[in-house]
C-alpha cells in the first residue's frame, strides 16, 4: 500500500488519529510573524490543519491555496470562496507548473515523503521568499524501527539540513514528541491510521506479533524538525 492510499483510506477517521500532527501544525503556525497576507500556499494541506490554526491565530490572507495529492483529503479540508484547492503530486517537478508565487509557503509533516527531496525542495523554493516548513524525521520510531530491525522509510535530520542549505536561508529547531499508549497493540493502531508510517508494509504479521510483544516501552517516539527558511531575491 502506497503512502496516498494510507491517507486515503482513513481520511474520514483522519482527524481522530494526528495528535502529533496537530500539535506540530499548531507550532509551526505560531512561528508566522505578520499577521496579514495576499497569498498564501499549504503544501501537502490533510484536513486541514494549517488552515485551521492560522484562523484561529487571526492571520488574514486573501487567497489561501491547498495542495494535496489526496482528492479524499482536499475533499475534507475546510471549503471558502478564499481557498483554492488543487490536486497535486510534489513528486512530480511538472506538477509545480500549476502553482504561481505566494507571500509564504507552509508545509507541515509532509515533505518528508518526496520520493525526491531536493527536486521537491528545489521547486518549492520558486513559489516565495519566505517559508515555513516541517518534518519529521528518522528518529520517529527509533525505539521501534531497532527493536525490529528495520530502517525508517524517512529522511534523516542531516539530509534534510543539508538539502535545504542548498537553497534557503535557514534557522533550525527540533522537537522531540511522545505518545503514551495503554496497551502496545493500540500504538500499532494509531500508527496504521495515522498516516506518519506513510503506509510502507515493512513487517509481516508474525513480526508485528512478535514486536507487539518484546516493545519496551508505553509510547510512541517522535521527532520533528522544524524550518524557517528564507530565499534571496537575486537566488530566484
Amino acid at each position: 500500500m502506497n503512502i496516498v492510499q494510507e491517507f486515503s483510506r482513513f481520511a474520514k477517521q483522519y482527524d481522530t488519529y494526528n495528535i502529533i500532527q496537530s500539535e506540530v501544525a499548531k507550532k509551526l503556525v505560531s512561528m508566522i510573524e505578520r499577521r496579514d497576507y495576499n497569498s498564501i500556499i499549504d503544501i501537502g494541506c490533510g484536513s486541514g490543519l494549517i488552515y485551521k490554526n492560522i484562523v484561529e491565530r487571526g492571520i488574514s490572507f486573501d487567497k489561501f491555496t491547498v495542495v494535496d495529492f489526496s482528492i479524499e483529503m482536499l475533499e475534507i479540508h475546510p471549503s471558502s470562496k478564499n481557498i483554492e484547492k488543487i490536486h497535486l503530486d510534489f513528486n512530480k517537478k511538472r506538477s509545480f507548473d500549476l502553482l504561481n508565487r505566494y507571500d509564504f509557503v507552509v508545509s507541515s509533516s509532509a515533505l518528508q515523503w518526496s520520493r525526491d527531496l531536493d527536486m521537491t525542495i528545489k521547486e518549492i523554493s520558486k513559489l516565495s521568499r519566505d517559508f515555513y516548513l516541517s518534518f519529521f524525521t528518522s528518529n520517529t520510531f527509533s525505539t521501534l524501527h531497532r527493536v525490529a530491525g528495520i530502517k525508517s522509510p524517512i529522511y534523516s535530520q542531516e539530509i534534510i539540513k543539508e538539502t535545504l542549505n542548498r537553497y534557503y536561508n535557514c534557522s533550525f529547531e527540533i522537537v522531540e514528541y511522545r505518545l503514551s499508549f495503554d496497551k502496545v497493540y493500540d500504538m500499532f493502531k494509531y500508527i496504521k491510521k495515522s498516516g506518519v508510517s506513510g503506509g510502507d508494509k515493512l513487517l509481516s504479521y508474525s513480526q508485528i506479533k512478535e514486536l507487539i510483544r518484546s516493545y519496551p516501552l508505553d509510547y510512541l517516539e517522535f521527532e520533528v524538525l522544524f524550518v524557517i527558511g528564507s530565499v534571496e531575491p537575486t537566488s530566484l
